[in-house]
C-alpha cells in the first residue's frame, strides 16, 4: 500500500476539528476553542493518534495565508475612516500600554527583553474571528458601537502586518538594534506594496473581469487562488517579506475589482478548512503538563488579557472622545487574543525568540480569554447601569454621547432580485418607474456591467452562497425575489435568507411541482411555477368571459396557488371558494362605462341622475384623476371622463351604459319632463 500520510493527517485533523468544533458550540464557546482542544487531543503530548507535526503546519501555511487574504479582501479604508476617532487612537494608544504591560509580566518572569516584546505584541491584538462572532451573536454588529470596534480590530490587523515585516530584525539585538537592517527591511517591504498596489490594481481586477466572461467558476477560482498563493509566496521569495504581508496586499487588490463579493464567497470554504488546519496546528503545540504545573502563572497571565485590556480601554474612554456604551463595548470586544496573536507567537518560535513554554502561554491565554469572552458581553448593560448610577463618572465617560451618528446601511427598504434575467429585467424596469430602490444579485458579468450603466445597485456572485447574500441588507429589505430556474440552488438562498431576516417576504421560482412545497418548507412566502401559472391565467381567462365576478376569480385563483396550485378542488378553503363563485356568477355583469364631456347628467349629482331608478343598475365605484372613489356618496358629481363602475343584470347595465353615453339633446328637442318629480 503506498503511502498517504499526508491524507491521513488531514482527514483526522478535520473530523477532530468537526468533533470539537461541535462540542464547542453545544456549550455556548466559540468554535476556535474546540479546533485548539483538538489540536491538543492530537499533538505530541497526549496520549493516543499524533499527527505529524511538521505536515500539518506547512498546511497551516495556507490557513495563515488565507486568513490574512480575506482581512485584505474586506479591508474598506471609507469604513475606517467613518470610525477614525475611535479606532486609530484607541487601537495604537493600547497596543502600546498592553505591549509594556506584557513587558512588565515578562521581566516578572525573568525573560528576555525579546521575549517580552513579543509576549506583549501578541497580547496586544485581539482576534477579528471572534469579535465578529460575538459581535453578530449579541447583535450589534452594525451599530456604531459594532463598527468602531471593526474599525479598531482592522488597524491592529495593519500593525500586525507591519510586525511580521520587522520581527527577523529582532533576532540579533543583543548589541542593540540593526537600523540599518530595519531601515533596509522596511525598503523591500514598501517596494513589494507600491509594485503590487500600482501594476495589480490595473491588471488583476482586468484579468478577474475576463475570466468571468468565460462563465466557468472553476477557473475564476483557481484565477482567485493561483492570484492570493502567488503573491504570498512572490513576497516571501522576491523581496523577503513574509507570506502574511504578500497575502494581505493581494486581497487588497482584489477588493478593487468590481467581483470582489464573488471573490470572498469563492475563497471562503478554503479560507475557513485551512484556517481549522492552522488552529489545529496551533492547539498541537500545546503541553497540557506545562498547563497544569503552570497554572498560577496562566491564571495571571489570562487576567492580564481579559482584565487588563479592558481597564486600559475603560481608562482611554474617560481621555478620548468616545461615547460611555461604546467604551463598554470596545472594553469588552477586545478583552481577548487570537489568531494573530498565534500567527506573532507562531513566528516569534520559529525565530528563535520565545521558546515553546512562552508560546504555550500565549495559547492558554488566548484559550481562556476566548472562552470567558461570551461571559464579558453579558456584564455590558448590568455594568453601564452600574455606572450610570455614579452620576458624576458617568457624566465625564459619556460626555461625547451626541457626538456619535449611528451607522446606517446604504440600502434601506429595498426589493432584493436574485437574476437578471427577462423576469429580472421586467421586475427592475418596474420597480424604477414606481420609484422603488432595489439590488440585483447575478453571477453574469455582462449583466453586473449593463446594470452598473443603469445605475442599479449589484452585486457579482452566486446568491445560493450565503456569504454574498450577507452583503445584500436583507434585514432592512422589503422583498426578495429569486427568478432564478435551478431549484437547488434557490433552495439554499431561501434557507439563508429566512436565517438572515426570519420575517423577509420570500417570493421564489419552481421548476417541478415537487420543487413548490421544498421551497415554501424552507421559507418561501409565495412560490411561483411559470408553467402551472400559465394553466392557472388560462383558467381565469375562461371564467372572466363566462362573466363571472373577477373578485371571486382572483380569490379563487389565489387559492389554488397557495395550496401550490393544486387543480383537485380537494382543500376546505377552495370547495368554498368554489361554492362562492357559482353562486356569485347568476346574471350579474360588472361593467366599467366611461362618460362623455356632453352627457345630460355631467354636473349633477348621484341623487339627482337617479340612475338606479331609472334603468335598474347600481353605481358601485368611481374612478376620476387615476384614483378610485369606492361605494361613491349621493352628493358625489358626475364629471366628464368618470370610469363609472356598474353592477346588475345585462338588460340593466345596457341601460345605464346607454344613458351615460348618450349625447345631450339640442334645447329644441327636449321635452318637458321633469326627471325629479
Amino acid at each position: 500500500m503506498h503511502e498517504v500520510t499526508l491524507l491521513i493527517n488531514i482527514v483526522v485533523a478535520l473530523v477532530v476539528a468537526f468533533i470539537g468544533g461541535v462540542i464547542a458550540r453545544r456549550i455556548g464557546l466559540p468554535t476556535i476553542v474546540g479546533y485548539l482542544l483538538a489540536g491538543i487531543v492530537i499533538g505530541p503530548f497526549t496520549p493516543g493518534f499524533v499527527g505529524d507535526t511538521e505536515t500539518i503546519s506547512q498546511l497551516a501555511e495556507l490557513g495563515v495565508i488565507f486568513l490574512m487574504f480575506g482581512v485584505g479582501l474586506h479591508f474598506s479604508l471609507s469604513d475606517l475612516w467613518r470610525v477614525r476617532s475611535v479606532a486609530i487612537p484607541g487601537a495604537l494608544g493600547r497596543m502600546v500600554i498592553v505591549i509594556l504591560l506584557g513587558f512588565v509580566f515578562s521581566h516578572i518572569q525573568g525573560w528576555t527583553i525579546t521575549s517580552g516584546i513579543v509576549v506583549g505584541l501578541a497580547i496586544s491584538i485581539a482576534s477579528t474571528v471572534v469579535l465578529l462572532r460575538s459581535l453578530i451573536d449579541n447583535g450589534i454588529l452594525n451599530t456604531y458601537h459594532g463598527q468602531a470596534a471593526i474599525g479598531w480590530v482592522i488597524v491592529e490587523d495593519l500593525a500586525t502586518v507591519l510586525i511580521l515585516v520587522l520581527m527577523p530584525t529582532l533576532v540579533n539585538t543583543s548589541s542593540g538594534f540593526d537600523w540599518a537592517q530595519i531601515g533596509l527591511t522596511l525598503l523591500k517591504a514598501a517596494g513589494f506594496v507600491v509594485l503590487v498596489m500600482f501594476a495589480g490594481t490595473r491588471l488583476i481586477p482586468w484579468v478577474l473581469m475576463r475570466i468571468a466572461y468565460t462563465r466557468s467558476r472553476e477557473l475564476f477560482i483557481l484565477a482567485v487562488l493561483a492570484i492570493a498563493l502567488g503573491i504570498a509566496l512572490g513576497a516571501a521569495e522576491l523581496f523577503g517579506v513574509s507570506f502574511a504581508l504578500g497575502a494581505f496586499i493581494a486581497g487588497v487588490v482584489v477588493n478593487e475589482s468590481p467581483l470582489s463579493h464573488q471573490v470572498g464567497a469563492d475563497v471562503l470554504p478554503f479560507q475557513e478548512a485551512f484556517s481549522v488546519l492552522f488552529f489545529v496546528s496551533i492547539g498541537m503545540l500545546v503541553n497540557p503538563d506545562y498547563i497544569f504545573n503552570n497554572i498560577i502563572t496562566i491564571i495571571a497571565f489570562s487576567a492580564l488579557i481579559v482584565v487588563g485590556k479592558s481597564v486600559v480601554t475603560l481608562l482611554m474612554g474617560f481621555i478620548l472622545p468616545w461615547s460611555g456604551r461604546t467604551t463598554l463595548v470596545l472594553a469588552v470586544a477586545l478583552s481577548q487574543i487570537g489568531e494573530f496573536s498565534f500567527i506573532l507567537g507562531q513566528e516569534g518560535l520559529s525565530l528563535g525568540l520565545i521558546n515553546r513554554d512562552q508560546y504555550s502561554l500565549i495559547l492558554a491565554g488566548a484559550l481562556v480569554s476566548i472562552t470567558v469572552n461570551p461571559v464579558m458581553f453579558r456584564l455590558i448593560n448590568p455594568t453601564e447601569k452600574f455606572l450610570q448610577k455614579i452620576k458624576p463618572l458617568w457624566r465625564v465617560l459619556d460626555r461625547h454621547s451626541t457626538n456619535q451618528i449611528s451607522v446606517e446601511n446604504n440600502l434601506k427598504e429595498h426589493v432584493v432580485i436574485v437574476g437578471y434575467g427577462r423576469v429580472g429585467r421586467h421586475i427592475i424596469n418596474l420597480l424604477n418607474e414606481m420609484k422603488i430602490s432595489s439590488l440585483v444579485i447575478d453571477s453574469d458579468a455582462e449583466r453586473i456591467e449593463e446594470l452598473s450603466r443603469r445605475q442599479v445597485p449589484n452585486l457579482y456572485g452566486d446568491a445560493s452562497n450565503s456569504e454574498v447574500l450577507t452583503h445584500a441588507h436583507l434585514k432592512h429589505a422589503r422583498a426578495l425575489v429569486v427568478t432564478g430556474p435551478n431549484e437547488d440552488a434557490n433552495g439554499l438562498m431561501i434557507a439563508a435568507a429566512r436565517q438572515i431576516a426570519p420575517e423577509l417576504p420570500i417570493i421564489a421560482r419552481a421548476s417541478t411541482e415537487e420543487g413548490i412545497t421544498h421551497l415554501a418548507d424552507l421559507g418561501a412566502s409565495d412560490v411561483i411555477h411559470p408553467e402551472l401559472e400559465g394553466g392557472l391565467e388560462i383558467v381565469r381567462h375562461t371564467l372572466m368571459k363566462l362573466n363571472f365576478p373577477l373578485q371571486e376569480i382572483i380569490r379563487y385563483t389565489d387559492a389554488v396557488r397557495h395550496d401550490h396550485y393544486n387543480m383537485q378542488v380537494d382543500t376546505e378553503e377552495e370547495h368554498r371558494l368554489l361554492h362562492d363563485l357559482i353562486h356569485a356568477s347568476g346574471h350579474l355583469d360588472v361593467t366599467w362605462v366611461r362618460s362623455i364631456s356632453n352627457n345630460e347628467l355631467i354636473g349633477k349629482t348621484l341623487a339627482e341622475a337617479d340612475i338606479r331608478a331609472r334603468t335598474g343598475a347600481s353605481i358601485v365605484a368611481i374612478v376620476r384623476n387615476h384614483k378610485l372613489i369606492a361605494n361613491p356618496k349621493s352628493q358625489t358629481i358626475f364629471e366628464a371622463d368618470d370610469h363609472i363602475g356598474l353592477i346588475g343584470e345585462t338588460e340593466q347595465i345596457q341601460a345605464a351604459e346607454k344613458l351615460l353615453t348618450s349625447l345631450e339633446e339640442p334645447e329644441s328637442t327636449k321635452t318637458d319632463v321633469d326627471w325629479e318629480t
